[in-house]
């Protein structure tokens, strides 16, 4: 599992991420601690791109040797937590797709169900990058790559702001090829499926629903 899973250490990430706990941080305080901690994520996140090598003419009149991308990323925020981590990867790469997803959960079986799906027919080849906040029980990530896989897609990555240690371990059982990038693992769930300790639902405190 180690191999597979980055979890992102960097102090300012840790900042954030203490402020995204904080049951204190108000809706515009979580959102932008969350920009600023996707931000900081994205270049682990995006170390898994290719590049292609072009020449360049600089100012001078003198030839250089540089690097587009081969293929550019394909968001997927899972609606609507994922949303608040789309500005802080596409900022970055302009040219990337963003393809949302939207799937809720069963309260009663915690079972992810679909009710909204956008898939770029002409990326299918391009790297695929599923946005969720919080990796829990894993359903909902499972769901979303066995969806990817349904449509194509080769190249998947899971970037994650917290996961639950079971959640990590039931995603690696059904896709072991498929990276996770979190900023913290914690060790429990509750009997509702949240993680602890957790920052409590990551979409009620993005958009200040959960009053």
């Amino acid at each position: 599992m180690g191999e597979m899973l980055t979890v992102v250490r960097h102090p300012l990430a840790r900042v954030h991420l203490t402020a995204l706990r904080d049951e204190h941080s108000e809706a515009e305080q979580f959102r932008h601690h969350l920009l600023q901690l996707t931000r900081i994520m994205a270049y682990l996140v995006f170390n898994q791109l290719h590049v292609q090598t072009v020449s360049v003419t600089t100012p001078l009149g003198e030839s250089a040797q540089g690097a587009v991308l081969a293929r550019p990323p394909v968001l997927v925020p899972v609606l609507r937590a994922g949303l608040g981590m789309v500005e802080g990867l596409i900022d970055l790469v302009p040219g990337a797709v963003v393809s949302h997803l939207g799937l809720y959960r069963d309260e009663k079986t915690l079972t992810p169900k679909p009710y909204y799906k956008n898939f770029p027919e002409s990326a299918r080849l391009w790297p695929f990058f599923i946005l969720d906040p919080m990796l829990a029980t894993g359903g909902s990530a499972i769901e979303a790559i066995d969806y990817l896989r349904s449509e194509g897609a080769e190249e998947i990555v899971l970037v994650s702001i917290i996961s639950a240690v079971s959640g990590i371990e039931r995603v690696f059982l059904h896709h072991p090829s498929v990276p996770i990038f979190t900023c913290a693992v914690d060790e429990k769930l509750n009997e509702r499926g949240y993680i602890l300790p957790g920052l409590g639902d990551a979409g009620d405190r993005q958009f200040g629903t959960g009053l």
